[in-house]
């Protein structure tokens, strides 16, 4: 073909359509169906897969959002051909061509034609017959193959964590992540709530975790903080009269980490005002309903018909469970002994007497004991041997101040075996410890006594770990249950034995209960308080709590914290001086965005839903950050390195 100039002159060649500036994208890989046999298409993406059958080249061509095989054919298209001859995995190609039916496909297996349909594939009808293609980028060979399942080391991956991010699986969880990012959205601002951004550069004020600290290059000496949340800031939006507030926001910890938990995190951020408890309550349920439906298709009305979740007094689900986020897929509840064990004065077991000595004496509260004694019952359908049992143990070891786990099997006629207990508990105490934990012959009773935190911690996770020993919850991921509670009415205050002090559970603007207002001076071990979490399997996905709106009332909480006005000033000055100016009531709640991810989409760790993750060490493999900067970067914001004396060393040899 040939195209003539205005003017009369001599005819020009045209122009071959060039991908991408004439041959635009006419749908991606995973599009195509029957119905768009015959049709005329443009296709980019990588190449999954290439398979050489002679005159004919199939490439499995990929893009987010699926496979289509494409096939290159001499008689179509020589020049297509050749390309895809030299072809190799993750190079980027575009082609054009036509949609046609997958026909047959000789079968060296079966020695005879089969039908070439994948039945796998959402695109496994048809295929494209190449007549056009170009190569965009010639990849080279990746460090491990992009593919579903996958036994590459976890620190290769995230070292090309580009490559990794190429993989269906994470592709399908960023996806899922946008689709809570939209519902949010869209449900939020449907409920009046206005999304408002807060500073990430702030004032260090003490809190329960270890803030990041930024060095100010324009005020030498101090620093600012990264926002572990926008918690003042919100309250701050509330006085400023704009009644409903969210924002989806980065936040920063700088925490030990563990499976989920990473240093820099994203949570769904919300502030009412004019509320209570109840009222959020229904805001964030009804977030949770709409997620679950438009993000997984799953109504929790089913499970939920009152559009409610259940609600748990904390002070129970420590008793039950050990801790404040219990997973309620199995039953399994702990059993509390400390007050059988002082009515039979220790039962003859030498460390439970020590403890009844302790509550005799009046060195313990019983309301609010500080070593307590708990029992766990695995029942004999679990076929639970010996060196299971000892297996849980070692389990339990890695936890702080575990001493041991002390266990019983019931033998048929009621006795204890494979139990050091056996020696001196009395006949009197294993009955009543048998009827209070409801054991029966063939039963395990495991033991744990001392500290009460201690005894939570170990007794909690044991629950769990006995629970998947026993196939009642999977090794990771839903199981496809959702198991919403929310646990409320903790502690206002937590005793500090270290300072011999007492601090806030939460945070110092929580509202106590109204009616425990009364003991913030005389006894703030009974406060409660109007704070909450979010429980989903065993997960905390969020927490909040009503706030203190009342200058007395936080009068007397800053007291009971051992804070003076001058004190509370010098810290919480500018929020003091907010609530002293017109605040009206008001609350709110976090929702962990990278944990729900995480539980939603059934992935094992926080580091799989999260696009460029750390490791646990606080690292990113893929840039190699954190990295030192010279001697002249420091000094522009008034720091200068600190370099560990070698033992037998001098400073000066070492850089000082």
């Amino acid at each position: 073909m040939s195209a003539s100039n205005e003017s009369g002159g001599a005819e020009t060649p045209a122009k071959s359509p060039r991908f991408i500036d004439d041959l635009k994208r006419t749908h991606r890989c995973g599009d195509l169906r029957e119905g768009d046999i015959g049709k005329e298409v443009v296709l980019f993406g990588w190449v999954q897969s290439r398979r050489d059958h002679g005159d004919l080249i199939f490439i499995d061509l990929r893009d987010r959002d699926g496979l289509t095989q494409i096939v290159f054919d001499p008689n179509v298209s020589d020049e297509a051909h050749t390309l895809a001859e030299a072809t190799r995995g993750e190079w980027v190609l575009g082609i054009s061509g036509r949609v046609r039916a997958r026909g047959e496909q000789w079968s060296k297996k079966e020695q005879k034609m089969v039908s070439a349909v994948n039945p796998k594939l959402p695109t496994g009808m048809i295929e494209v017959v190449v007549n056009q293609a170009t190569v965009f980028n010639r990849a080279e060979t990746p460090p491990f193959e992009v593919t579903d399942q996958l036994d590459t080391r976890e620190e290769i991956r995230l070292q090309y964590r580009y490559i990794d991010l190429r993989r269906t699986p994470l592709q399908r969880t960023l996806r899922l992540r946008h689709e809570i990012n939209r519902v949010t959205r869209n449900y939020l601002s449907d409920q009046g709530c206005l999304e408002l951004e807060t500073p990430f550069l702030v004032k260090y004020t003490p809190g329960g975790a270890r803030n990041f600290l930024v060095p100010a290059r324009l005020a030498p000496g101090k620093v600012y903080a990264l926002a572990e949340s926008p918690q003042l800031y919100k309250q701050l939006f509330m006085v400023s009269g704009f009644d409903r507030y969210f924002q989806i926001v980065k936040c920063f910890r700088d925490e030990d980490l563990r499976l989920d938990r990473q240093p820099e995190f994203t949570q769904i951020d919300v502030e009412l005002s004019f509320v209570n408890q109840d009222d959020v309550f229904k805001v964030m349920e009804g977030l949770v309903f709409a997620v679950m439906k438009q993000a997984l298709g799953i109504d929790l009305h089913e499970l939920f018909p009152s559009g409610r979740f259940p609600q748990l007094p904390f002070a129970e689900s420590m008793a039950k469970y050990g801790n404040d986020k219990p997973d309620l897929r199995f039953d399994l509840p702990h059993v509390d002994l400390t007050d059988t064990v002082i009515e039979l004065d220790g039962g003859g077991v030498p460390f439970w007497q020590e403890l009844v000595a302790k509550f005799k004496n009046g060195t313990f509260r019983r309301d609010i004991p500080p070593e307590i004694v708990k029992a766990l019952v695995v029942p004999a359908s679990a076929n639970l041997s010996r060196p299971q049992a000892e297996e849980l143990e070692k389990g339990l070891r890695d936890i702080k101040g575990f001493k041991g786990l002390a266990r019983a099997k019931i033998a048929d006629d009621g006795s204890w075996v494979q139990s050091p207990l056996s020696k001196n508990i009395t006949p009197e105490a294993r009955a009543r410890i048998n009827e209070a934990c409801g054991a029966k012959p063939g039963d395990f009773i495991f033991f744990q006594f001392g500290k009460t935190d201690v005894v939570h911690t170990v007794m909690a996770r044991l629950r769990v770990d006995v629970a998947k020993k026993m196939g009642l919850i999977p090794e990771y991921g839903h199981g496809g249950k959702w198991k919403f509670l929310w646990v409320v009415n903790p502690p206002l205050f937590e005793f500090d034995e270290d300072t011999g002090k007492w601090a806030a559970a939460h945070h110092a603007f929580t509202r106590p209960v109204d009616e425990h207002i009364e003991y913030l001076e005389s006894d703030p071990a009974r406060v409660l308080c109007y704070r909450y979490d979010l429980v989903l399997n065993g997960f905390e996905i969020g927490g909040g709590s009503i706030r203190l709106h009342d200058p007395e009332v936080q009068k007397k909480v800053f007291a009971t914290l051992g804070l003076d006005e001058a004190q509370a000033r010098d810290k919480f000055g500018f929020l003091l001086d907010a609530l002293r100016s017109g605040a009206p009531p008001h609350g709110g709640i976090a929702i962990g965005m990278d944990r729900l991810v995480m539980l939603l989409s059934g992935a094992p760790t926080l580091r799989d839903v999260i696009p460029f993750p750390k490791t646990n060490q606080g690292t990113d493999q893929m840039t190699g950050a954190p990295v030192a900067v010279d001697a002249s970067q420091l000094a522009e914001v008034h720091l200068r390195p600190v370099v560990p004396v070698a033992p037998g060393g001098n400073k000066d040899d070492q850089g000082y």
